[in-house]
């Protein structure tokens, strides 16, 4: 659903000052559901055969009654509520009326007047983007158009899968000023999203689609300009690319005298660039009236409360307790705090007595890359054989990853390949000393002030003793090059 917002009047053209980005969010996300919006059909997968998922509810045939989906609206209100809204203790379903041929019934379930929430907020960088609206409704099908330019011979199909599939709405007021910030503001979203179990939000699969209202004005006005609605953008790449696009195209536009119109654009990935799709609708275009087949909703304030209680730590307050009780990095808490799964493994591994620093530096460096996790039981044993200087950390990667295939303890798979580390002072002494006989410039470099040059020594004394504890050769080559 678009829902009615900012000013439509054109914004006039002026040469010399400085532009304003101005930018709503509009954000399609699909509830993790296993059946559709009203009806039992299952939500099926990508690449599933077209019109398999159908029947007469999501074909919209005559004398059906759609059900709404329980889990779709517990979706929708855990949403809400880690976003801060408001809860109405009574909401309803409204008819928007359009024709496509991918919308059967010839108008979709959604919701208008009287949204299952408002008033919310979410903090990106710093910054409090206001939450207008958090809403259900249901999909659409999808349109297929195959042809021939040279005979203009042109077929479309219809796939009706995704017809009635439930969606949440969540709508953001004009608070982004950058495709910066519109590219955050997904980003974390999606991450809330996840952390709460609302949605998987894969934005590949479809299951979350963006779409920004774009204007700009001349700084330090309060008035907001013409706005184009980007529909369907299914990447935090594309997101960014294509309000660059836009923001410039509009600019130009108006730095020539011409006008802005509103209307919904394309956006085309291959030619990187926007296009006119449609002129924009306003509410009155879709006549809304409420869903005759769906009584109002009231919503029950125990159950909304024990969905209250339920939510897990919340992205935001658990980056912050990272740092405070930890001390970690802002960059590794950016990249735990961003999946509810790497977070509950520092935490479970810290609590299995694991440093808390060396702790993330694996999570970050390996277990996140791979995309492969180890219990944290298993991490922590495996960073406390690092830290003890029981294995090397190169034996260490080899055991992470037998771990984590086998779940076998990295201590029965470091006794099982023999691996050690060697930290005898002796024995470093006689590898390093071999190890500047034979870099004698690289020794050379370093003793004329190029530090740098310990990499290379470094890197042959690891070629030459992969065991070799990398702290106690460092000291003993620093100590021989004087």
């Amino acid at each position: 659903m678009s829902s009615p917002s900012g000013d439509a009047r054109h914004l006039p053209a002026q040469r010399g000052g400085v532009w304003e980005v101005v930018i709503g969010m509009e954000v399609h996300v699909q509830p993790r559901t296993r059946s559709k919006m009203f009806c039992g059909c299952a939500i099926g997968e990508l690449g599933d055969a077209p019109n398999t998922h159908v029947c007469e509810v999501c074909l919209g045939l005559p004398g059906v009654l759609p059900v709404p989906n329980k889990a779709a609206v517990e979706a929708c209100l855990k949403t809400a509520l880690a976003l801060g809204c408001e809860i109405p203790r009574h909401t309803k379903f409204d008819r928007k009326n359009y024709m496509y041929p991918d919308l059967p019934k010839g108008y979709q379930i959604s919701q208008y007047d009287l949204p299952m929430s408002i008033n919310g907020h979410l903090d990106v960088g710093g910054r409090k983007v206001r939450i207008r609206r958090v809403h259900l409704e249901e999909d659409t099908g999808k349109l297929i158009h195959a042809g021939d330019k040279l005979h203009k011979a042109w077929e479309s199909y219809v796939d009706l899968n995704r017809a009635g599939v439930p969606l949440m709405e969540i709508v953001s007021e004009p608070d982004l000023r950058s495709a910066d910030e519109a590219r955050d503001y997904a980003i974390e979203l999606r991450t809330l999203l996840r952390t709460i179990g609302a949605s998987e939000a894969e934005m590949e699969k479809g299951q979350m689609r963006a779409e920004p209202n774009i204007s700009i004005r001349r700084e330090g006005s309060s008035e907001l300009g013409v706005k184009t609605e980007l529909k369907n953008i299914n990447s935090f790449r594309a997101l960014h690319r294509a309000i660059l696009f836009e923001v410039e195209r509009q600019k130009q536009l108006l730095e020539a005298g011409d006008t802005v119109v509103q209307e919904t654009r394309g956006w085309s990935e291959a030619e990187q660039r926007t296009f006119s799709q449609r002129s924009k609708e306003f509410a009155e275009d879709y006549r809304y009236f409420p869903e005759p087949d769906i009584p109002p909703l009231e919503l029950d304030r125990a159950w909304i409360e024990d969905l209250r209680r339920g939510l897990p730590e919340l992205p935001a307050v658990r980056r912050a307790r990272l740092v405070a009780d930890h001390s970690l990095p802002h960059r590794d808490v950016a990249v735990i705090g961003a999946d509810r799964e790497l977070a509950d493994l520092f935490d479970g591994a810290v609590a299995a007595g694991a440093p808390a620093k060396q702790v993330a530096n694996w999570i970050v460096a390996e277990v996140a890359p791979s995309g492969k996790l180890p219990s944290a039981q298993n991490l922590a044993e495996l960073v406390k054989l690092v830290s003890d200087g029981s294995i090397t950390r190169d034996q260490a990667r080899e055991v992470l990853v037998e771990s984590v295939e086998t779940g076998r303890t990295p201590a029965e798979i470091a006794a099982e390949h023999g691996h050690k580390q060697v930290s005898d002072e002796s024995e470093l002494r006689v590898l390093a000393e071999a190890v500047i006989d034979a870099n004698p410039k690289a020794a050379a470099d370093f003793r004329g002030g190029k530090k740098q040059a310990m990499q290379a020594l470094m890197a042959d004394l690891r070629k030459r003793a992969p065991q070799a504890n990398p702290k106690v050769a460092n000291e003993l080559l620093l100590k021989l090059l004087g």
